[in-house]
């Protein structure tokens, strides 16, 4: 008797194009090899292949394998044509059902880059993911690829649509600092904290306008400060906020719901002395009523997303990856992203995402704790 698992009730839903007459290997059941695969170092079809020979009395406790491992070119073509619609969806859908965003939430949305997916020879360019951030619990709710013809800030709303998000605070870079944007995240009963850079001339203006680094002893708004001191270095970081957006005239009325403005001054300080070219000031807007220490505590948590992107390249040598053919880098893309969310749930191994996925290859029981992390 097959165990079901979470993650695979919500994808043996794609739907299989291939002619059913044809079919030898169930969809759901590569989905599955794939998955137990990546989970235990293969990064390649054909080592996803080899892990399926010899884990094949394993995969059988969780799938069908009737007829035995499919081959490295069918586990590729029969990925290359899943819809990533679909795929897409699935993957939401077992997150909607085994994470519960908390009030308050920060969900930090940010894209990145598969390198390795691009095809000169075809002109082709590498593939960019959207990713929705989960950084309460250090897990992706959602992935859109970028279309090669449109850009994050057409992307984004089409993502945050399908997220249940209400009561969260939503966390994006300057690239995301949109009106349309605020307006989406707003009627999706949440708050966003977006940050300013140039795309905004007028904004950044208005606040290079207000700030003066005297802000820093005397301040007539909230503030906060941090300090940490690591590796030898020392930072400090100040958080300012202002709910008196009159000193940024009209423009306080073009963004929905805005009710404050902050500011994060953060210091690097490596030797006796404070290097000023270590200093940097970061502007943002929020729909939100924050205090100063809700700033500065939210703008550390969005850079958790930047360590999820950090551990598939250097965990998952997503970057090195050169599956690049039709669909199915997305796809592969998607699965790695479920792959780091289940060894991230999975708590009771102490080490990090290499070791978790080399200990997945040598132990079968962890390798199925892992795959119920997050049922």
């Amino acid at each position: 008797m097959t165990k079901q698992l979470t993650p695979f009730t919500h994808f043996t839903a794609i739907k299989d194009y291939r002619q059913s007459a044809k079919v030898e290997h169930k969809l759901s059941d590569i989905i599955l090899l794939t998955i137990c695969a990546v989970l235990s170092g293969q990064d390649s079809w054909e080592g996803i292949s080899d892990f399926g020979k010899l884990r094949v009395d394993f995969l059988r406790a969780y799938g069908d394998f009737e007829q035995g491992i499919p081959s490295a070119d069918t586990i590729a073509r029969v990925l290359g044509m899943v819809n990533p619609n679909a795929m897409q969806r699935a993957f939401i859908e077992w997150m909607n059902a085994c994470h519960d965003v908390t009030q308050g939430e920060v969900i930090a949305i940010d894209g990145k880059t598969v390198r390795g997916s691009y095809d000169k020879s075809k002109g082709r360019s590498a593939i960019h993911m959207v990713n929705a951030f989960a950084t309460a619990n250090g897990v992706c709710l959602a992935q859109a690829k970028v279309n090669e013809k449109t850009n994050e800030i057409t992307e984004i709303p089409k993502l945050l649509e399908k997220l249940n998000i209400s009561g969260c605070l939503v966390t994006i870079d300057a690239m995301g600092c949109q009106r349309k944007i605020a307006k989406k995240i707003v009627e999706k009963n949440a708050d966003y904290l977006l940050a300013v850079k140039g795309n905004q001339g007028c904004l950044e203006e208005a606040f290079n306008a207000y700030y003066r680094p005297s802000m820093m002893q005397a301040f007539d708004g909230d503030s906060y400060v941090s300090q940490e001191k690591s590796h030898g270095r020392q930072e400090t970081r100040c958080a300012l906020v202002n709910t008196d957006l009159s000193v940024l005239g009209d423009l306080a009325y073009e963004w929905p719901e805005l009710k404050s403005m902050g500011i994060m001054v953060c210091l690097r300080q490596t030797g006796e002395v404070a290097n000023p070219e270590e200093l940097s000031v970061r502007y943002y807007i929020s729909s939100k009523e924050l205090k100063a220490e809700e700033l500065h505590n939210a703008t550390r948590a969005h850079w958790g997303v930047e360590v999820m992107h950090w551990q598939l390249d250097v965990g998952f040598n997503e970057d090195a990856c050169r599956i690049r053919v039709d669909d199915r880098a997305e796809a592969f893309s998607r699965i790695r992203q479920a792959c780091l969310n289940l060894l991230k749930s999975e708590k009771s191994f102490k080490g990090g995402i290499s070791r978790k996925r080399m200990m997945c290859a040598m132990d079968e029981d962890y390798l199925s704790k892992v795959l119920g992390s997050l049922e």
